[in-house]
């Protein structure tokens, strides 16, 4: 991993290209325009054939006070067919154990939606 140092600048980013042909999603919620941090966000990446996910990654971010990588949806969504009930199981999965900060309750269903919107995204 390469880190950054204090005036660096970000010029190009590779996405290794076994991944050239994926579906990539990211959305995010916020309270007022574009430019504003995130309330809660979601980045997947799926490969898919037809309807079916072979391969993803899913990460979230404002449940917790660091990005989070989802690696039990992406268990369950790997193999499967997409259609409404994998959608709503990974929502529900997404939010399984998570203890978002104090006050931060509210998170948890956005969070859900993002993560059905995501799935739901691929068909």
């Amino acid at each position: 991993m390469t880190v950054l140092e204090a005036g660096d600048l970000l010029t190009q980013i590779d996405i290794p290209s076994e991944w050239a042909n994926a579906h990539f999603y990211y959305e995010k919620i916020r309270d007022r325009g574009s430019w504003d941090f995130q309330l809660v966000s979601v980045a997947a990446a799926f490969k898919t054939s037809g309807n079916t996910i072979e391969d993803a990654r899913i990460a979230v971010n404002g449940i917790a006070p660091f990005p989070v990588r989802l690696d039990a949806v992406e268990r369950l969504v790997i193999g499967a067919a997409v259609d409404e009930a994998l959608a709503v199981e990974a929502g529900e999965i997404a939010i399984d154990g998570s203890r978002p900060l104090k006050h931060n309750e509210y998170k948890q269903p956005m969070t859900s939606n993002l993560v059905r919107r995501a799935v739901r995204s691929v068909a």
